[in-house]
Order: C-alpha cells, then structure tokens, then sequence
C-alpha cells in the first residue's frame, strides 16, 4: 500500500495515495493517545466486494475529500468523484511535517493539489486542496468518519437551520432504514422531524437506532468561524473540525449505525458519525429548488467556483484532545494563535493553533 506518515510533536498522521484517505490521527495529549476516526469492519481486508462498490468505499477510512460530493463526475468517476476514488501521486519535496500530492486525474479541467501538514506541540491536522484551472461550479466537501461505540454529543458553531435531502438514504424497508423526514427544514437539531410523526435529537449520537440517516446544517450569516465538536461519551476525548464557514457553509452529518443490510454494510456497520464540512446546495430538499437558493442570497458558497485562468483552494482543520468525559461544548474561540474551547459543565482547553491558516 502507498502510504505515507506525517509526523511532529504530539501528533501523527497516517496518509494514503489510494482514494486520499487521511486513513490515521493519533494525537498524544498528556499521558493520552487519542485515536478517533473511523474504519469500516472490510477496509484493509481481502473481503469480497459488490462489483458496482466505489473504490472510496472498498476501503472507506478515515477522512477522504470528494468533488463532486455526492455525485459522480461528468468524465465517469465513482461516487464522490476522483478525488476519493483516484490515486494521488506525491510531490517531491516537502518535510516529515508537510507533505503535497497531485491527483492522477483532472476535476472538472482543473489539477488538483493537496497539501496536508502538522506541527510541533498542536492537535490539528491541516488541509488544503488547490484548484488549478478548470471551469464550472463545483460541489465539494471534507469527508471525516469518527467511530462513538458508546455515543456522543455533537455541538455547532451558530446554524440558520438543519437540512435533509429530498429523498432518505434508504427507502426500501427490505434493505434499511432511514429515519428522519425527508425535504424538511427546521431550525432546533435537538427536535428535528422523523419520518412517520414525533422528532429526533441531532445532538446526541445516535439519534435513532439501526439507521442510515443525511442531514446538512446551514450556517448563521456572520458566523466568525465554522466548528463542530464532538464529545465521546465514556472515553474522555473530543473531535474538533474548523472551517471559514463562509467557503464551506455545510455541516452534513452522515448517521451510519446498522442501517443497511445489504453488502458490504449487512448491518455492521455500525457506531460512525461522518462530519462532512461543505458547500454542496444540490443535496438540500428544499432549498436546492429556490431561486435565488438560501445559501447564495446569504453570502455563502453553494459550491466552489473553479477559476479558468487561476485556482480556487478549500481549507479545512481536524483537531482531537483530551476532555471530560461526554461534556458537550459550549463556545469554541479562534482568538490570534489561539483556540478556546469550553464546555457546557465549565471545562476549558486553550489550545496552540495555526490561527491565520483558515482565514489567510
């Protein structure tokens, strides 16, 4: 396997040129390694696969970016499009700290570079992705997995409303089951619609039971700073993904927990929460269908706009640290080099960031 690890003090990523999955982070916080994204039970095994099954998904792992999100490209990629499905060659040079690679295979015209990078004594992960070139308008998004085998509370910089897509992940009770109610916009996570009558809490995991469930939040006009924050419950530890929210004004939350019985989930694949920072109009029920859309009439980004004679660059941050166990967050703080992060029982953690990466 073409992998590569990306290192510095207190953190270490592990990289894989197939389908770029950020396959690994482990942070040492204290006496604490921290290890929270996700791995499906057939990744990494000579398990035989559908043979329609996208390469993303034959290992899915870790993080991985798509564009298209949610679509397959024009030129015939897989689901997700070939940033998730191609392999990605390395760029000579670089450091055991900052790592560059360019994808095999051309988005919408435009070459595509990710750079990822650490750095001594901060629990973040440090993504961009460049455009170069290209034409069209581009749904795109990060694709982060974090495994919560005993649950989680889930926290949100400031959102305009909670989004599902016109149509449930599944909609044959013989192959799975979706839960919540499909093309509905609503504005408290804590009691959003279910399919069939009453209502769910998004901000708990799992917010149903064995279900396959999609939802986007929308970010409040004027939000500083993009954040979600999850706290595991019983393991003492919190994920934490950063944004400029007006790039990537989508919070999507994919709701994984035995909600499909049919290969290769066979209602195993259980206990994953995606959190999928984006700017992807065309997965919202409603809003998709309004002119001008919600999204756009806001400021924000309905998707990314490719440059033909320049480049067009995403930016995106993945953090875990130590934390009381299940307290669900209150504020997180971008303040110069620092992050403040506090909890809703009064825990708080400053942590040494990169503070301009985002907002460079």
């Amino acid at each position: 396997m073409d992998s590569t690890m990306l290192a510095a003090e207190g953190i270490e990523v592990a990289f894989e040129a197939a389908c770029g999955f950020v396959a690994a982070m482990t942070v040492t916080d204290g006496d604490r390694r921290i290890g929270m994204l996700h791995r499906a039970p057939w990744a990494g095994t000579d398990e035989a696969m559908p043979p329609d099954a996208a390469a993303h998904l034959r290992g899915l792992k870790g993080d991985f970016f798509c564009a298209p999100f949610a679509a397959r490209s024009a030129d015939g990629s897989d689901f997700h499009g070939w940033p998730a499905n191609g392999h990605w060659t390395s760029v000579p040079g670089g450091s055991a700290g900052c790592r560059r690679w360019v994808l095999d295979h051309a988005v919408e015209g435009a070459t595509l570079v990710k750079e990822l990078s650490v750095a001594d004594g901060q629990p973040f992960l440090y993504q961009r992705h460049v455009f170069l070139g290209g034409r069209g308008d581009l749904p795109v998004a990060n694709h982060a997995m974090i495994t919560l085998p005993e649950g989680g509370h889930l926290r949100f910089s400031p959102k305009r409303w909670f989004e599902t897509p016109a149509t449930p992940l599944e909609t044959d009770p013989a192959r799975g089951r979706s839960r919540l109610r499909p093309a509905t916009r609503a504005t408290d996570p804590q009691a959003f619609p279910a399919a069939g009558g009453g209502t769910l809490d998004l901000t708990r995991y799992p917010w149903a039971g064995r279900d396959e469930d999609f939802v986007a939040a929308i970010e409040a006009e004027g939000s500083p700073l993009g954040w979600t924050a999850v706290s595991r419950t019983g393991r003492g530890d919190l994920f934490l993904s950063l944004r400029d929210p007006r790039a990537l004004p989508m919070t999507m939350l994919w709701h994984s927990n035995g909600g499909r019985d049919y290969p290769p989930w066979n209602g195993r694949h259980i206990a994953c929460l995606g959190v999928e920072e984006g700017a992807a109009l065309h997965v919202l029920g409603q809003s998709a269908r309004e002119t001008p859309d919600p999204l756009t009439a806001g400021g924000m980004a309905a998707c990314l706009t490719l440059d033909p004679e320049g480049t067009a660059e995403l930016r995106h941050v993945l953090g875990m640290i130590a934390w009381p166990s299940g307290e669900p967050v209150a504020s997180v703080v971008l303040s110069g080099d620092v992050l403040a992060v506090t909890g809703e029982g009064g825990a708080r953690r400053d942590l040494p960031i990169r503070g301009r990466f985002l907002f460079p």
